[in-house]
Parts: structure tokens; C-alpha cells; sequence
């Protein structure tokens, strides 16, 4: 690629565009990994540090998926833990199969962010420090003065709901924020 300020113009865009997917990815190679944010960070940094390498009209998603695949790689080779790892064999299958359903994790992830958005700020607000924080419910408990086990009821439903909602939005084809 040629590096001119317009080709990096284009690259961000290219590259914005697909930060869900490429988060997607990582997670989906890191499961329960709570440094999945910082590994799509690192894979967000050497794609830049690459991008004279890629070639227009061939496939970035496959390209930027190929550089946080060895990413993620690299993240287990500093990190060796006793869990569960995915062989090579079940990396390359999910790293073939990702690519194909772009379209089908975009209106999810579409939905779930309207879902979202519908919800009482105390709820985002529990929803964000659970899963985005990955913070211990009962840190979180101690500061709104509530018990874990009502947290733990409230995120069930919380969850419950935004699975009804998503599924709504899909089947109804009505994705786009409403």
C-alpha cells in the first residue's frame, strides 16, 4: 500500500470499521481472558506498524485476523496458564468459519447495542462494571449497598431481557436504531 495521507485515511477507515469483528476474534481465541482488550490493542498496533504490507482489494478482515491470531499467540507464549487452550486445529476452524459470518455478528452486535441503550442507567451501569470492568460483583455490591446475590439476580435478568430483546430485533429485521 502506498503510505500517503490519503491511503492512512483510508486504512483508518478500514481498519474502524472492523474493530468489533477483530475484538470478536481475539475474544473468541481468548475466552474468559481478561486481557483481551489489550491483545486487540496490540494486534490494532502491529496492523499499523504493517499496513504498507496490505494490499488493496485483498481481504483485510483475513489480513488484520492473521496478525491477531499471532498476537493472541504471542499473549499465551508471555502468559502460560493451567487452562483450557484451544488447539491449532480448533484456532485455524474458528479463524476459516469468523470471516464468513460478518454480516450475522454485525446486526447482533447491532441489536445488542440499541438492547443496550433501552436499559435504566443502573442497569448499564451494573452491566458495564460486570462485564466490561470485569470487576467482582462484591466490590461493586459494597459500593451501591446492595447484596451480591441481588446483583446476581438482577444481572439474570438483565441478561434474560436483552436475549429477548436481541432475538426481537433479528427476527424482526429491524436492527437500526429505534
Amino acid at each position: 500500500m502506498d503510505h500517503s495521507d490519503q491511503s492512512d485515511t483510508e486504512f483508518v477507515a478500514l481498519l474502524t470499521e472492523h474493530q468489533s469483528a477483530l475484538r470478536y476474534y481475539v475474544a473468541s481465541l481468548l475466552p474468559g481472558d481478561s486481557a483481551v482488550a489489550d491483545v486487540a490493542q496490540q494486534a490494532n498496533a502491529t496492523i499499523w506498524r504493517k499496513r504498507d504490507t496490505f494490499e488493496l482489494g485483498t481481504n483485510f478482515k483475513a489480513w488484520i485476523f492473521s496478525i491477531a491470531r499471532f498476537e493472541v499467540l504471542n499473549h499465551r507464549k508471555k502468559h502460560q496458564r493451567d487452562r483450557i487452550v484451544f488447539s491449532e486445529e480448533m484456532e485455524d476452524l474458528i479463524g476459516s468459519e469468523l470471516p464468513r459470518r460478518p454480516v450475522e455478528m454485525d446486526l447482533k452486535q447491532e441489536a445488542l447495542t440499541v438492547c443496550l441503550q433501552k436499559l435504566k442507567p443502573a442497569e448499564r451501569e451494573l452491566i458495564h462494571h460486570r462485564y466490561f470492568e470485569n470487576a467482582p460483583l462484591a466490590e461493586y455490591s459494597s459500593q451501591i449497598n446492595r447484596s451480591v446475590g441481588s446483583l446476581k439476580v438482577t444481572l439474570h435478568r438483565i441478561r434474560n431481557r436483552l436475549l429477548k430483546c436481541v432475538e426481537s430485533k433479528l427476527a424482526k429485521g429491524k436492527v437500526l436504531r429505534s
